[in-house]
C-alpha cells in the first residue's frame, strides 16, 4: 500500500491557502508578502528538483554519491547558519561546520550501524532522509544558539568584562551566555517532545503511516528520530560554540567586532 498521489490540478489548489494569510499580513502592514511568495516559490522549485534528483540517487545507491550529497547539504546548511545568525562566514565557517558535522554524523552513525542497520548500511532510502532530518534541526538550533550567544555577549559586554576582571578564564566568563543560548535553542525541541503524540502527530510518523507502514513501526522511527534530533542538537551547538571561541576573541580576550556580518577590522 502506498500513499495516494495528488493530481497536479488538485495540487495547485494548495497554493490558494496562501491567499488569506497574505491578505492578513498585508492588512497588518508587516511587509512580508514578497518575502513569503519568494520563499514559497523557492521551496517548491527546490523540492521538485530534489525529488527528481533523489529518484536517481535512490536508483544508483552509490556510497560515494550518497556521501557527496550529505557533504554538500552540510556545507549549504552551515552557510545558512552563519548568515541567519548574523555572523561572518569567513571568520567562523570551520568551527561552525565542525559542529554541524559532529552533531549530524555521530547520531547518523548510531542510527545506521547500531539501530536500523539497513542493507547496505549506506542505503540512500535511509541515509539521506535521516541525515536531512538531523541536519535541518541542527541548522535551526545552531542559528539560535550562535545568534543568542554572540549577540548576548555584545549587548552585555560590561558583565562579561567584569567576570574577566574577577579572575575568570574565557570559558568561565562566557559560560552564563552559553548556557542561556543553549537553553533557549533547546526549548522548542523539549516542548515538542513533551507534547508529541498528544497535541500533534509528527511529520515523519504521519508520512510513514500514509506510505503504508504499520503505526507501531512508524512510532519506533519517530521516537528514534526525536532522540536523535535532541542528541545532535546538543552535540552540534556545544561543539560550534566552544570551537568558535578562539576565532571570536583576540589575545586580550576581547570579542572581535569582525566576526559579525558586515563588520570589518578597524
Amino acid at each position: 500500500m502506498e500513499a495516494l498521489d495528488i493530481p497536479l490540478a488538485r495540487f495547485v489548489l494548495l497554493y490558494l491557502l496562501l491567499l488569506l494569510p497574505l491578505y492578513l499580513l498585508r492588512r497588518l502592514k508587516l511587509g512580508l508578502g514578497r518575502e513569503v511568495l519568494i520563499s514559497v516559490v523557492r521551496m517548491s522549485v527546490q523540492l521538485f528538483l530534489v525529488g527528481i534528483y533523489l529518484k536517481y540517487i535512490f536508483a544508483i545507491n552509490s556510497l560515494l554519491l550518497n556521501l557527496l550529497w550529505i557533504m554538500v547539504i552540510m556545507v549549504v546548511a552551515n552557510l545558512n547558519i552563519l548568515k541567519k545568525a548574523g555572523l561572518a562566514v569567513r571568520k567562523l565557517f570551520w568551527p561552525s561546520l565542525a559542529g554541524v558535522v559532529c552533531g549530524t554524523l555521530i547520531v547518523l552513525g548510531v542510527f545506521l550501524f547500531l539501530v536500523v542497520r539497513p542493507t547496505p548500511l549506506y542505503d540512500a532510502r535511509y541515509l539521506i532522509p535521516l541525515a536531512g532530518m538531523l541536519l535541518g534541526n541542527c541548522m535551526n538550533g545552531n542559528i539560535l544558539s550562535l545568534e543568542r550567544f554572540y549577540s548576548g555577549l555584545r549587548k552585555n559586554e560590561a558583565t562579561f568584562l567584569s567576570y574577566l576582571l574577577m579572575g575568570a578564564t574565557l570559558k568561565e566568563a562566557v559560560h552564563p551566555f552559553m548556557r542561556e543560548a543553549i537553553r533557549t535553542s533547546l526549548a522548542p525541541t523539549i516542548a515538542t517532545m513533551m507534547t508529541i503524540g498528544i497535541v500533534s502527530l509528527p511529520g515523519m510518523m504521519t508520512g510513514q503511516i500514509l506510505g503504508g507502514s504499520f503505526p507501531l513501526v512508524a512510532i519506533k522511527y519517530q521516537i528514534m528520530i526525536m532522540i536523535g534530533i535532541f542528541a545532535s542538537l546538543v552535540l552540534s551547538m556545544v561543539t560550534s560554540l566552544y570551537l568558535s571561541l578562539p576565532f571570536a576573541f583576540d589575545r586580550m580576550l576581547m570579542l572581535r567586532s569582525e566576526i559579525f556580518a558586515g563588520k570589518k577590522k578597524g
